[in-house]
């Protein structure tokens, strides 16, 4: 994994900031789609495909790629911008989000877009299909790495620690997942629907080495996924405190934009803020 100089740093919030400007273009062009998640997670996608992830967008089947497979498919939005900004298809297409015959699917379709790994959407079988690619990867012994991303509404679910049990067994040290731990889901908090503390307890339990890290922090990103690299015989879940909505403030916290259609003058205010964002962004690095 390359230096993470400051340079490096602000070329990732730039990055994030662009392709937070880009989910919110997209979910108004479709009517319709998931923003909270997608934007509290911009950073991290924008870590992993702009610095962490060994993988090549001219040859997306590239067989000693590492894997990143999405389990919450509806915040695929910013999978998708991330993918398109980094070179996997034209940003243009991004425009096309949830249209009859697109590639860019409400929710992520392996065989539809280059890159993409595994199809998703029903919630809380991600974990099992990275196990599933972590234990092929040793069995045919690739030095490759599975990153998992789930959210914190579908640790509901028990295929999840179904999964969880068996990677903690079986020791899969090439296995880092993250869980977006923003808090909220579709029918309020996290804690009022389903209450999930101790999830760091509960994951170390089944012998896991656990991490957690602000996840709007560029260094603790990178520092979390080196230090992942450096654990032997266990899989290793990060859990990233990130803000819903993050970097809208009308947006941040607020379970409701889960999913919500913009009003035109939301549209507005949230896109004046990301650009006033940007700039600040870049004077700050000068």
């Amino acid at each position: 994994m390359p230096h993470l100089h400051e340079d490096k740093i602000q070329f990732l919030e730039e990055m994030a900031n662009t392709i937070r400007q880009d989910i919110i273009g997209m979910v108004v062009k479709a009517g319709s789609g998931h923003v909270a998640g997608p934007l509290g997670m911009a950073d991290i996608f924008t870590a992993l495909y702009f610095h962490i992830l060994k993988h090549d967008p001219k040859k997306p089947d590239w067989a000693d790629r590492d894997r990143v497979v999405l389990s919450n498919g509806h915040i695929c939005p910013v999978l998708y911008a991330t993918m398109a900004r980094a070179g996997y298809f034209p940003v243009e297409e991004l425009q096309t989000l949830r249209q009859l015959g697109s590639r860019l699917q409400g929710h992520p379709h392996r065989t539809s877009l280059p890159g993409l790994e595994t199809t998703s959407g029903p919630l809380g079988s991600g974990l099992s299909q990275a196990v599933g690619m972590a234990i092929g990867a040793r069995m045919d012994d690739k030095k490759i790495n599975i990153y998992g991303l789930l959210s914190d509404g579908e640790q509901d679910c028990g295929q999840t620690w179904e999964a969880a049990m068996l990677a903690g067994k079986l020791k899969l040290d090439n296995l880092t997942c993250l869980i977006d731990r923003n808090n909220i889901q579709i029918d309020g908090m996290t804690e009022h629907v389903m209450p999930l503390e101790p999830v760091r307890e509960k994951y170390e339990a089944f012998n896991w080495h656990v991490l957690e890290i602000n996840g709007h922090n560029f260094v603790e990103i990178v520092n979390a996924y080196e230090e992942a690299q450096s654990i032997f015989e266990k899989p290793v879940m990060i859990i990233s405190h990130n803000i819903p909505g993050k970097a809208v403030d009308f947006m941040e916290f607020q379970y409701q934009w889960h999913s919500k259609t913009f009003k035109p003058e939301e549209v507005t205010e949230a896109l004046n803020q990301l650009r006033t964002l940007g700039g600040k962004i870049t004077s700050e690095h000068q």
